[in-house]
């Protein structure tokens, strides 16, 4: 169920498995366990849970002489530094991991580490190198008919296209599993997909289809009920609210997608700030600088479950 279906069931299951393992003495399975409910309240928005429970899987798996393991509790942690903007430790977690896969002739571990290692080459705007770790991701995930391994490394070469202005390659890259997210209940990456296409559709001037997307991404957002993939849809929405001249519905839109990332403790990190201030810059401009703050305060004071009254108020 990873990375699809209802993470209360997952959540569920995973607390049975907790206490079946504690109530053995289990310390493998305890690990095994810790770490996969680290990677799942991640996109809950349980930030300092997932930390917590990953450093604790670490723990172990570490005195159990387990690599395996240790890779896995490294990836979580990985992306939570990835999230708080700590890019140095987060390609230090990678690269660590990566080295251990090779080792272990783990490939499709090495086609997620090199993934990885590409996000955050992404995010440091260093495109080629970002680029050529994909495709490497990407290569070695089709190799072994993996598909999640290929969704999430071609997802990386999309995600790079559109940020270099190379709109008709990131559409290509993005559209080619789109259905496979539906098909799979994987609604964090129909979201994530849904809100790159429309930023694609704002950046080509396009507002209707903008706005349609971002309104689909919207609704897988809430599905997964992470927070800051709802703040993201609300993010892209502000763009299609913008191009379409209504700004004020754009300044409180990106003022309630900033309340839901501090919410969780997660403000968005300067390198990944570049939708929202190229957003935020048009309303502004619009608007005046009292008006919009006025706006953006308001937003910050509805809750997310108002977003469609946001949009069509």
């Amino acid at each position: 169920m990873t990375g699809a279906g209802d993470l209360t069931v997952l959540r569920e299951r995973l607390d049975s498995a907790l206490a079946g393992f504690l109530a053995i003495g289990d310390r493998w399975g305890l690990a095994a366990a810790l770490t996969t409910r680290a990677g799942q309240a991640r996109p809950r928005g349980e930030l300092e849970a997932a930390m917590r429970d990953a450093r604790q899987s670490a723990k172990l798996f570490r005195e159990l002489g387990d690599r395996w393991g240790r890779l896995k509790a490294t990836d979580v942690l990985s992306s939570l530094s990835e999230i708080s903007g700590d890019y140095a430790d987060a390609a230090r977690l990678h690269e660590e991991a990566l080295r251990g896969a090779e080792e272990l002739g783990l490939w499709i571990e090495v086609s997620y580490e090199l993934s990885g290692l590409g996000r955050i080459a992404l995010l440091r705007g260093e495109f080629a190198e970002a680029d050529e770790y994909h495709r490497r991701a990407l290569r070695i995930a089709a190799e072994r008919s993996h598909k999640r391994g290929e969704q999430f490394a071609e997802i990386g070469l999309g995600l790079g296209a559109r940020r270099q202005g190379r709109l008709d390659d990131a559409e290509r890259h993005l559209l080619k599993w789109l259905d496979w997210c539906r098909r799979m209940d994987g609604d964090l990456g129909v979201a994530l997909i849904m809100a790159e296409l429309g930023f694609v559709a704002e950046q080509r001037g396009d507002a209707e289809s903008a706005l349609s997307r971002h309104l689909e991404g919207l609704a897988a957002a809430r599905n997964t009920g992470d927070p800051r993939t709802i703040a993201l849809a609300l993010e892209g929405l502000a763009g299609a609210q913008a191009l379409a001249g209504r700004h004020d519905r754009a300044a409180r839109l990106l003022g309630t997608a900033m309340a839901t990332r501090e919410s969780v403790g997660a403000p968005l990190p300067e390198a990944e700030r570049g939708d929202v201030d190229r957003i935020t810059a048009a309303a502004r401009k619009a608007l005046g600088e009292n008006t919009f703050s006025e706006q953006f305060a308001r937003g910050g004071n509805a809750d997310t479950s108002d977003a469609r009254l946001l949009v069509a108020s």
